[in-house]
């Protein structure tokens, strides 16, 4: 039995509208204190930037974790 593309699109766009619904849905909140406070306890670590025992390796840029949720 040969399908019709129709009913194979069809398939398709069922399959993706019922993952879509049951996917759960995710929420960030951002608190702007939080962040605030985040923010100005690393602002102490910018002496981390440059490591003097291993100059090549790239150093997480502080502040950059106070911005995940």
């Amino acid at each position: 039995m040969v399908l019709a593309p129709r009913r194979i699109a069809a398939a398709a766009a069922l399959a993706g509208a019922v993952t879509l619904i049951t996917a759960p849905a995710s929420h960030a909140v951002v608190d702007p204190i939080g962040i605030g406070t985040c923010l100005s306890s690393s602002a102490a670590d910018a002496t981390t930037l440059v490591d003097p025992t291993a100059p090549g390796v790239p150093a997480e840029v502080p502040g950059v974790a106070c911005l995940a949720p």
